[in-house]
């Protein structure tokens, strides 16, 4: 069956070697360490072998954490995003037996240059559409300097692949100054995410764009899980909050209720090899709603081995083989218009 992997991260080597090159932060030197050490995120033939093991199998590739926000100033930003669109770009069109597309890298610090580069890549490189993180030095997603990147993803069908990005700087407690045990990353990520959906919903994005197109990584990270708490617990939103506290539960104008919005995101199935987290991750937001997706090469083995476990959870899981094609290739196809592959079951 054919596979499209809609989440795998890459780092080109134009861009590896500037970035590598750059005077970066703590957090970015900690991930600079990470890519480092996982060879196939640059050379391509480490890359290509691994995923010959999987047969007819292509990736949509984006570019590498950390944000390009967090390397340098919003002109680092801009020249980053526009060296790894390039680079991108001229891997999908050398390989596209091995990947079937890309999401730009955009400069979420300048709002203007990241619609700008988003215009770029996606009408003279043929981007698939964007990657963002789950905030930009720690300021909200939902701030409206961004309405008009939203927009833009929106009018143009794109896909928005939706990142978390913390580090160990947000303490796990107030009394203390850095998080410990990468609590940080395990659960802290997801809550990010989740953020980052509440936000959306609640400040209206959604509303005002219902043909935006939001790639939830991680299985939609916390929201399938805690349902009954999305659900009936936000249909009573400020039922309980005192007058002095209104203020933190008015948001725009809804004509659903919040899970209806949550539901019209999309799920990938990057939960690193639990069949039980993916089988809750369907259940919520249905067949149509999940985009295969390994998160590849963050796994011990770098590289193939979420791939491996992911392709693995959806045999063991009863589907049938018609939502199995939906979930490895027949979403993303749908969405992103996407060329049928041969012999697909339809």
């Amino acid at each position: 069956m054919h596979k499209i992997d809609a989440f795998c991260h890459i780092m080109p080597r134009p861009y590896y070697d500037r970035f590598m090159s750059l005077d970066v932060g703590l957090h970015a030197q900690n991930l600079r360490k990470r890519v480092s050490n996982i060879p196939c995120l640059v050379d391509m033939d480490v890359r290509f072998g691994q995923m010959d093991e999987f047969g007819d199998y292509r990736q949509i590739i984006n570019i590498a954490a950390p944000p390009v926000e967090d390397i340098g100033s919003p002109a680092i930003s801009k020249e980053m995003s526009r060296i790894g669109n390039e680079a991108m770009a001229e891997l999908v069109a050398n390989h596209p037996d091995r990947f079937a597309g890309f999401t730009a890298c955009v400069p979420m610090d300048d709002p203007e240059a990241a619609v700008a580069e988003y215009e770029y890549a996606t009408s003279e490189l043929g981007a698939l559409g964007a990657q963002i993180y789950t905030h930009v030095h720690g300021h909200p997603m939902d701030s409206p300097d961004f309405e008009p990147f939203y927009a833009a993803v929106a009018a143009s069908g794109g896909l928005l692949q939706v990142h978390p990005c913390r580090s160990s700087a947000w303490a796990d407690y107030p009394t203390e100054e850095r998080s410990k045990f990468e609590i940080w990353w395990t659960f802290g990520w997801e809550y990010d995410l989740s953020a980052f959906m509440a936000r959306i919903v609640f400040a209206g994005v959604l509303e005002r764009h219902p043909e935006l197109k939001l790639l939830i990584h991680h299985g939609g990270s916390m929201v399938p899980f805690f349902a009954g708490r999305v659900g009936p617990g936000w249909d009573q939103l400020g039922a309980r909050t005192p007058e002095h506290q209104k203020e933190d539960v008015t948001g725009y104008p809804l004509t659903k209720r919040p899970i209806d919005y949550f539901r019209m995101m999309y799920a990938d199935t990057a939960l690193f090899g639990s069949a039980p987290s993916l089988r809750c991750s369907i259940d919520f937001y249905g067949v149509d709603h999940v985009l295969f997706s390994s998160d590849s090469p963050y796994d011990p083995e770098k590289g193939p081995g979420y791939i491996r476990s992911t392709i693995a959870n959806l045999q063991e899981l009863d589907l049938t083989d018609a939502e199995r094609a939906q979930i490895f290739h027949g979403n993303v196809t749908r969405l992103l218009g996407l060329p049928e592959p041969a012999g697909a079951p339809r």
